[in-house]
């Protein structure tokens, strides 16, 4: 977590000193630029103090952090991933249809609109069973 703080940090000294160097280059009459680039250094310094607060908050150095740590002491569970589903194909599909509705015609979005409600709750409850399954 320290690696990704100084990184956040980073980007944000990064941006922010792009933004002031664009900014003195255009001689400031461009100012969309300036602040894109204002806005991602102050994003990497968000997440930075993001983490830090939560880095000071831990009790002990996360596993990631300890210099002396092995391998094994971050092995653990990460959670249930689904070994094959249809249903993400299915809900790429009809946003990909709707996306191309907004450049042929809204009639498309409303069609690909149709086929994501469906693919969406099929993805959702894909592992819900019992007597009241869909």
């Amino acid at each position: 977590m320290l690696a990704m703080e100084r990184i956040g940090y980073l980007l944000g000294v990064f941006a922010g000193g792009l933004a002031i160097i664009y900014g003195a280059w255009n001689d400031w009459s461009e100012p969309i630029g300036t602040a894109a680039l204002a806005v991602v250094g102050l994003f990497g310094f968000m997440i930075g103090g993001y983490l830090n607060i939560t880095m000071r908050k831990l009790e002990a150095v996360p596993p990631e952090d300890d210099p002396l740590g092995e391998i094994s002491d971050i092995a653990g569970d990460y959670g249930f991933f689904s070994p094959h589903s249809w249903w993400p194909l299915f809900l790429a599909g009809a946003a990909a249809v709707i996306f191309l509705g907004l450049a042929i015609g809204w009639w498309l979005v409303a069609l690909g609109a149709f086929f994501v409600v469906p693919a969406l709750i099929g993805w959702v409850f894909e592992y819900w069973r019992g007597p009241h399954a869909l």
